[in-house]
Order: C-alpha cells, then sequence, then structure tokens
C-alpha cells in the first residue's frame, strides 16, 4: 500500500476551543504515537486528509511531513463529526518500513447471488498480520451469479506475501444461502413468537381485517357516477 504525502504543521493549542479554531481554517487537529517517542501534536489540512484517508481506507497509510522531518504513519483513529461528516480528530502511529503491524481488514462483497439466493456476510473484517507498507485496502470477495452452497473462509482469503491470517482460518466469512419465501418468514416469526410466550389476539386480526374491508366498500361507494337524465342531451 503506497503512502500519501501530506504536509502538516505543528501544533502548540490545544482544547477545544484551539481545535474549533483549527477546523475553522479547513484543518484538522491529530497526534502522532508510536516508537516510545513522545506524541508528536499537528495540524494538517482538511481536504487533502479527507481524500489520503479515502484513497487509502481505513487502515490508510501516510507519510507526514512535519516542517521538514517525515513520520510513516498508520492511521489508527477517525473521529468524524456525525452530521457533516467533517474530519474532527486523527490518531496516527509511527511505524518503519518492514515492520509488521495487527491490522483489521475490511471484508468488501460485490456481485449479486442467483435469485433464490440470499448472500450472508458473516464477518466484517478479518485480523492480519502484516508489513506496515503492505496492507491491503480490503478484501474483495464477489458473489455474481454464485448459487446456494457458495462459501469463502478465512483461509481462502489471498494475503500480500509474508502476511499471516490471525482470524480463525475456518471461520466463515461469506456465505450463500436460499433465500427464504414469505411463507417460511412468517412461519419463522410464529415460531419465534411462541417460543417467547407471546400470543396473537386472533379478535383483533379479525377486527383489523372488518375495518379494511369496510374502508374498501366505502372507498367503491365513493367512485359511483350519478345517473344522467335520458332527455338532458335534447335539450
Amino acid at each position: 500500500m503506497p503512502e500519501e504525502l501530506i504536509k502538516a504543521e505543528t501544533r502548540t493549542e490545544f482544547g477545544k476551543g484551539a481545535a474549533r479554531r483549527i477546523r475553522r481554517e479547513s484543518k484538522v487537529p491529530a497526534v502522532i504515537y508510536g516508537h516510545g517517542n513522545e506524541p508528536v501534536h499537528v495540524t494538517m489540512p482538511g481536504h487533502d486528509t479527507m481524500m489520503a484517508l479515502k484513497h487509502g481506507g481505513s487502515n490508510a497509510l501516510l507519510s507526514i511531513d512535519v516542517e521538514g522531518k517525515k513520520y510513516l504513519a498508520l492511521t489508527k483513529q477517525v473521529q468524524s463529526d456525525p452530521i457533516k461528516g467533517f474530519l474532527e480528530h486523527l490518531d496516527f502511529v509511527e511505524v518503519r518500513k518492514g515492520e509488521m503491524v495487527t491490522v483489521d481488514i475490511p471484508v468488501v462483497v460485490v456481485g449479486e447471488s442467483k435469485s433464490d439466493a440470499l448472500t450472508v456476510t458473516e464477518l466484517n473484517t478479518v485480523s492480519v498480520e502484516a508489513d506496515a507498507t503492505a496492507i491491503p485496502e480490503s478484501f474483495e470477495i464477489s458473489v455474481e451469479d454464485a448459487e446456494v452452497g457458495f462459501q469463502v473462509f478465512a483461509k481462502d482469503l489471498q494475503l500480500p506475501s509474508g502476511a499471516t491470517m490471525l482470524t480463525d482460518e475456518d471461520l466463515l466469512v461469506v456465505n450463500v444461502i436460499h433465500a427464504p419465501t414469505a411463507a417460511e418468514v412468517d412461519a419463522e416469526l410464529e415460531e419465534a413468537e411462541a417460543e417467547a410466550g407471546i400470543e396473537r389476539d386472533e379478535s383483533d386480526e379479525e377486527a383489523a381485517e372488518a375495518t379494511e374491508g369496510s374502508e374498501s366498500e366505502k372507498a367503491g361507494e365513493g367512485d359511483t357516477v350519478p345517473e344522467t337524465d335520458a332527455n338532458d342531451g335534447q335539450r
């Protein structure tokens, strides 16, 4: 995974007020940890940083130039505004080329299975130990035209050279199963309600059906066309 180069500035102001001022300038406060060094607090350009994170994914690797000193940094935490979506704060961990790191890689399912099948994603992420500079952005699994019974396990995923799967290799990641019919869904719902001790009130169901029938009759009466005098057309 090639790193993105971002230029940053040393941050000297702290606190909520300072953070708001930084964000008003279309920048984002961040901190770089790692290798027993003191945390490095920086201010990064908002737009360029957001684009780099989108390109690199949840484990984006950035080369951060802080006033001439470069840090190879792996994204660890991204805080964003839940409504407007802008970046609020970033945490990075400093790494070195060739260093092995443990990361969670997202699973991305693409394509459509057969019409009678349902694709179930059993694991949204898998844990991998890999070279910090060779972390896959995601594991993409195609289920295009897949039939019932198609399965992908953790051991089936293709890892970068030198990487190790930390998730149990026998765990199911994607499973294509029979798509239940409406009748099967209703039967499962009734069974679940019975197990939970929930009883359906048949009188309420009958009353609801009677109400629906009455409303349908009223709607039909409202559509009646008034009779026309046969002599009206001759006047």
